[in-house]
């Protein structure tokens, strides 16, 4: 007791003396000691561990300031993760889970990013490799990390309980900022720069615990709609109803967001699930349903005095949203300047980190919007076509893998992860999404899970 009271006098006097900054290193110290402990006993903490860090790594800088690099902590994690696993020889003898195509694709995908760096369009090193983590090299450590480490159904709750509770928490923040108001450092934040793109007409977009609104709201669009699929399996009563609130939670985190693109997840997503579901008369009703939701939005003003029904109907009525035309324009503009590029400006050259490393060039100053805009402009129609290649490769495999399992309670699950997965890649054409912390961490640890899968033996994912 004596100790916890001394701990928190020194913690007040610190914050008062130092700011917030200080007060956040004395709970992250402990803590960090506590996790390194924690990997080095078990190589699975530091998959598991990263994965959470990332709902909020982007968030704490608005607390701490921009000086402490919570990003990379994120790689640290892992790659203390990988090197526990590289000391536990004894317990992880057996190398043939990473022996996959899906190890194969992500060498590939890491060494065409390698290549990038003697690219003679490339301005900087520093912007690649700032960049390149987000664009590859989480990909490289997660899969073969978690492939050895993740063993049975109860690595795959572990995993839904970190994403769907981060999820709600997210989701609550978001709909308190709209309801109660921002506290005084998201506010700083939103005068600092950040509402010139989360302030539309007077009115704010929630971004949560976020890096902005466009991944809050994809991010809460991917967890309704894999919480809402998974609702539909054979499952005891109370977990339905615990993901069914999820779902419903995480739908009005997406609302509340005003994130236009948002709305492809659970749309591209829900029409694959109802393709894999392998019943075609649901998938007639879907397709209907979908199309009358579409109609609507298209055709009507149904809900327009609702911000973010209005919101949600720009993304189908592009004549409402200027933006589209300026996305359009710059399209054009990169597709001119990219014409003797095949292997684009530079990984790090566009978007922020352009803005950061090399602020005066025309990729920095170009807005690419969509991932996929990011990657032709970085790594060119080369780097473009692989990168479409490998995703639909991913996506047909693990849509391959859960159409042959047996146990319907396991395949409903993971269909749920694969549709999810597929709502993010439609959805990140109109903004950089796959890429970006935690929407990369949850697909890349759905592939790990979806791969592993064929090899659990039945059982509930209740017991």
């Amino acid at each position: 007791m004596m100790a916890l009271l001394l701990f928190a006098v020194v913690a007040a006097a610190g914050i008062a003396l130092k700011g917030m900054v200080f007060g956040v290193l004395m709970v992250v110290l402990p803590a960090g000691l506590f996790a390194l402990i924690h990997i080095f006993r078990d190589p699975r903490s530091g998959l598991f561990y990263a994965v959470a860090f990332a709902f909020v790594a982007n968030g704490l800088p608005r607390y701490a300031g921009e000086m402490v690099p919570f990003g990379l902590f994120v790689d640290a994690i892992l790659l203390l993760g990988v090197v526990s696993l590289l000391l536990s020889r004894g317990r992880f003898r057996n190398w043939s889970p990473v022996k996959n195509d899906l190890v194969v694709m992500s060498l590939v995908w890491m060494g065409y990013t390698l290549v990038q760096l003697v690219n003679p369009e490339a301005v900087s090193f520093v912007a690649w490799f700032y960049a390149m983590r987000g664009v590859a090299l989480y990909q490289l450590l997660i899969i073969p990390l978690g492939l050895m480490v993740v063993r049975d159904r109860r690595d795959l709750r572990i995993f839904l309980i970190i994403w769907f509770g981060f999820s709600v928490l997210a989701s609550l923040k978001g709909i308190q900022q709209i309801v109660i108001g921002t506290d005084p450092f998201e506010t700083k934040w939103l005068d600092g720069g950040g509402g010139l793109t989360h302030r539309i007409q007077g009115r704010l977009r929630a971004f949560s615990f976020y890096s902005d609104a466009g991944v809050f709201g994809a991010a809460m669009g991917q967890a309704a709609l894999v919480a809402g699929l998974m609702a539909f399996g054979r499952m005891k009563g109370y977990l339905r109803w615990i993901l069914l609130t999820v779902a419903a939670i995480c739908f009005a985190g997406m609302l509340y967001s005003g994130t236009r693109g948002a709305l492809a997840v659970p749309a591209a997503g829900g029409m694959l699930y109802l393709f894999l579901s392998r019943n075609f008369k649901i998938f007639a009703v879907g397709m209907i349903m979908g199309l009358a939701v579409f109609g609507i939005l298209r055709f009507t003003f149904i809900g327009n005095t609702s911000y973010q029904i209005y919101r949600l109907r720009t993304a189908v009525r592009p004549a409402l949203d200027a933006s589209f035309q300026v996305r359009l324009e710059n399209q054009r503009r990169l597709k001119a300047y990219l014409a003797d590029k095949p292997f684009g400006g530079g990984i790090g050259s566009a978007g922020n980190w352009g803005m950061r490393f090399s602020p005066n060039t025309f990729l920095a100053q170009t807005p690419t919007d969509s991932w996929y805009v990011r990657i032709w402009a970085e790594m060119g129609i080369i780097g473009l076509a692989l990168h479409l290649f490998i995703l639909f490769y991913l996506l047909a495999r693990c849509s391959i893998i859960v159409w042959k399992l047996k146990d319907p309670e396991l395949r409903n699950l993971l269909v749920a992860l694969v549709s999810g997965i597929f709502g993010i890649m439609v959805a990140s054409y109109g903004n950089g999404l796959y890429g970006q912390m935690p929407i990369n961490m949850v697909i890349l640890m759905s592939y790990v899970l979806i791969y592993r899968a064929p090899r659990w033996n039945p059982a509930s994912l209740s017991s």
